[in-house]
């Protein structure tokens, strides 16, 4: 199997790699998203993301949790398939999928040092960010790249 599939890996699993690299001292830094057709603008957050820490864990909508926030006719690519490309990423270390509406759930397991999210998002309204900071972690903001867009992309696609 190709290394970088090997990064995609099930909750418990990143929560022992995560714990044993915060007991040497590395900072684990935390994203989640979609993903759904990856773009540079992706590309640049996630880059950008991994500068603030030592260890990336991206934590990938699933399937059906896309389609409860997307709405009818996304995701576009599976769950698989967009866990393995950003996974594929190099600065990418480790990629979970979750099937919940929000990633409070992965964050509360594995609290990380960082948590991440485009400069679209109000702080307070960042998913667990008030947990990542009892805990005594920080949370980030990363301006958002203008001109990529999935929803442009599949509407560029469905027009031409």
């Amino acid at each position: 199997m190709e290394h970088y599939r090997q990064k995609v890996k099930a909750l418990q699993e990143i929560k022992q790699e995560t714990d044993r690299l915060k007991g040497q001292g590395k900072r684990v830094v935390f994203t989640n998203g979609c993903f759904d057709l990856l773009h540079p603008g992706h590309a640049r957050y996630l880059w950008a993301t991994k500068q603030l820490g030592d260890f990336l864990v991206v934590a990938v909508n699933s399937d059906r949790s896309v389609k409860a926030i997307k709405g009818e006719g996304r995701p576009v690519v599976r769950e698989q398939e967009r866990a393995e490309m950003v996974a594929a990423l190099g600065f990418v270390d480790g990629v979970v999928i979750f099937d919940e509406d929000t990633p409070l759930r992965v964050i509360e397991c594995l609290i990380p040092d960082v948590l991440v999210k485009g400069g679209d998002w109000q702080e307070d309204q960042i998913v667990g960010g008030d947990v990542v900071k009892k805990a005594g972690g920080t949370v980030k903001r990363i301006p958002f790249v203008p001109g990529y867009s999935t929803s442009a992309i599949i509407n560029a696609i469905k027009t031409s």
